[in-house]
């Protein structure tokens, strides 16, 4: 699939020395950066329903040295 993406001047300057600094072609450059975005992205989700889970369960947390202790390290 191809698109196509308008860029003021400074956006088309900038997007090509990045692209340039990393050895991308302008296309890998971008396709680079928008799954980086949706990776991101999805593991925030993944994280704050993680995260929802632990406080509905009411779980409490405690220190690590606790855990040394039990596992008699």
């Amino acid at each position: 699939m191809a698109f196509s993406i308008r860029l003021t001047e400074d956006e088309r300057r900038l997007a090509e020395s990045y692209a340039k600094l990393h050895s991308f072609s302008l296309s890998e450059a971008f396709k680079k950066a928008l799954f980086e975005k949706i990776e991101d992205e999805y593991d925030i989700m993944v994280g704050q329903e993680a995260y929802d889970e632990y406080i509905a369960d009411q779980r409490k947390s405690r220190p690590v040295n606790e855990l040394w202790k039990e596992c008699d390290i």
